[in-house]
């Protein structure tokens, strides 16, 4: 670690790290839960987290602004404000009784870094924001039609003209217009003006999260550079329309059972993702809830009714663009056989995304130089990332080794690891802001 500028921010990340741990403490106090933290997209403990960390960055002398949204900036100025700003940060929403740092240990990654570069004395040659995005894990939070990382899509003016209405609120039925609303802020900007965040006044985004698999700690990595983010195609409620009818007196050859019809529509979607990877090819296929209906299902009926989420991701966006007419094909092959009818519902998607090339080896550049051990790899989990890609932004991302998965309430990422990232993330912001 001969480079002096390896030095000087390892040294003042050292002397900013206080202040990362004293964050991650108050987080986990004020917005536990029985077990685990919950910080509802557009709740109580969303907005805790976003005035704790407002409250910080003003005792950093950082610039404050929240948008329409309630997106929080925190912005470190540079020499020459007019240039395209560096991005960087991550989201302060959980799942339910989820755990501390996913999303949370970007957003405090990215001000202990600015805090560094600033002890450091380095002043940027543009402005640095960190981005605090409200709603990124709406996907357990809001049902109805939406295309989720809420907040970063409403800045970044990739809302859909309905989707304030048809996002819903599970616990309370309310719509994502009215949340907004009711946390401060101005839902009827969705659809006038200008987004918040224009393309051409980025340039870069950059995001730390835990990693949410094994790799790193199966491997032995402290940190990740990601090379890609797979697409999601989600069918949040399929629909399998039978009949009811008496498990004994009703021959087969009459039935029009729901149940059925689903496990042959669920086999052969996974048949297909199967034959995708035998290929060569990347598909995930994964059913994450089914239900028939509590208040008529019975042990001794053929279900009438059957609902089921899917979950299909891929990093070839090609795989994903080919799931819709498959899926339709096979539904029409299962309602013919089993005679009940199949609601595809439509599918919300979020496109794949491949990480920058030229920061990717920024980021591996910068690891050697600070001897920090650094493992490439793809990230299966959707983020924010994605959005900022998808309208052309350069972005990459940082994964810190956690163990026990994420969305859980035992996340253990060790605060070393996190250290180690963040010395990443405040090396590769160095570099970009140096104005050489």
């Amino acid at each position: 670690m001969a480079d002096g500028l390896a030095v000087s921010v390892s040294r003042a990340l050292a002397e900013a790290s206080p202040m990362a741990e004293r964050l991650f403490g108050t987080l986990a106090e004020k917005t536990a839960d029985t077990v685990g933290v919950t910080r509802a997209s557009y709740g109580e403990g969303e907005q805790f987290a976003h005035d704790l960390l407002a409250a910080t960055a003003r005792s950093l002398d950082l610039d404050i602004a929240t948008d329409w949204a309630g997106n929080l900036y925190m912005t470190l100025p540079g020499r020459d404000r007019s240039r395209p700003a560096l991005m960087t940060g991550s989201h302060l929403d959980s799942v339910p009784r989820g755990g501390n740092y996913d999303g949370a240990a970007g957003v405090i990654a990215a001000v202990t870094a600015v805090a560094a570069l600033r002890r450091a004395g380095l002043r940027p040659s543009q402005d640095i924001t960190v981005m605090a995005t409200r709603a990124e894990e709406s996907g357990s939070w809001f049902k109805g039609r939406h295309g989720g990382h809420l907040g970063a899509r409403m800045a970044l003016g990739l809302l859909w003209p309905d989707e304030l209405e048809t996002a819903i609120r599970i616990d309370t039925g309310r719509s994502l217009a009215w949340h907004i609303a009711a946390a401060g802020f101005d839902p009827k900007k969705a659809t006038e003006g200008p987004p918040r965040l224009a393309r051409e006044r980025i340039g870069a985004w950059i995001e730390l999260h835990i990693e949410q698999g094994p790799v790193l700690l199966t491997e032995g990595y402290p940190v990740g550079i990601v090379t890609a983010i797979r697409g999601i195609l989600a069918a949040r409620e399929v629909k399998v329309l039978g009949a009811y009818a008496h498990a004994g007196a009703t021959p087969e050859s009459y039935r029009q059972d729901a149940a059925l019809a689903a496990v042959d529509f669920i086999a052969g979607m996974d048949r297909h993702a199967e034959a995708v990877r035998a290929r060569g090819g990347d598909l995930t296929f994964t059913v994450g809830k089914i239900n028939t209906d509590a208040a008529l299902h019975s042990m001794t009926k053929v279900a009438g009714e059957v609902r089921f989420s899917m979950d299909i991701r891929s990093r070839d966006q090609a795989a994903l663009d080919g799931i819709p007419p498959v899926a339709a094909r096979l539904a029409a092959e299962v309602e013919a056989r089993r005679r009940a009818r199949i609601e595809l519902g439509g599918f919300a998607p979020t496109p794949a995304a491949a990480m920058d090339a030229g920061l990717r080896r920024l980021l591996a550049q910068g690891a050697i130089e600070l001897g920090i051990r650094a493992k490439e790899l793809p990230c299966g989990a959707s983020h924010d990332t994605v959005d900022f890609a998808s309208v052309g932004v350069p972005a990459a991302m940082i994964f810190v080794r956690n163990a026990n998965g994420s969305h859980n309430p035992d996340e253990a990422m060790e605060f070393a690891d996190f250290a180690e990232g963040t010395r990443l993330l405040a090396m590769l912001l160095a570099r970009l802001s140096s104005g050489d």
